[in-house]
């Protein structure tokens, strides 16, 4: 195997990394979509409850509080989702100290202090590519897995040309 076929990086897990690639997983999943416009309607109907009980003849003050108060909650769960998801897996990953990845034409390797994980392109067959990441995905639509890949880990800047030419060979931007 030829050195270009293979690229290694060395980060420190940040909270803003996991938080993006969290976003990017969620971005890609048809039930993300539906919780978000599910809580949103949830919030615009709650707000139009709210308004039409404020109208005579009969204007309900601690009605329109509770309808408040279900717009506020149904939107503020559904937007904190990646934030809260992103801050549990951080946790875990902060823990595990410094990281070093190896990706090349069989898969990735993530190396850290406790763990060390493989995983071959055919169960992250597709990727998403950001101004700071690269986010490797699951397959299924519906799935959560996920693993990322921080530009700032890689060596050199081209190394990221090497990068995103090995995932090109292997793997589907999504």
């Amino acid at each position: 195997m030829e050195a270009s076929e293979r690229v290694e990086l060395a980060y420190q897990a940040e909270f803003r990394d996991v938080h993006e690639a969290v976003r990017v997983r969620l971005r890609a999943t048809w039930w993300w979509k539906l919780l978000r416009w599910a809580a949103w309607g949830a919030g615009v109907l709650a707000l139009l409850l709210t308004i039409l009980s404020l109208l005579p003849p009969s204007p309900e003050p601690g009605e329109t509080v509770l309808l408040v108060a279900l717009c506020v909650v149904a939107v503020g769960c559904a937007e904190s989702l990646p934030w809260v998801t992103a801050q549990s897996i951080f946790r875990l990953i902060r823990a595990q100290g410094d990281a070093t990845a190896v990706v090349d034409e069989d898969g990735g390797r993530w190396t850290s202090r406790d763990t060390e994980t493989t995983i071959r392109w055919g169960l992250l067959p597709r990727y998403v590519e950001t101004p700071r990441l690269f986010v490797l995905l699951t397959a299924k639509q519906s799935g959560t897995g996920f693993a990322y890949l921080p530009k700032r880990g890689l060596a050199v800047p081209a190394d990221a040309d090497r990068l995103r030419a090995v995932l090109d060979r292997n793997i589907t931007r999504a």
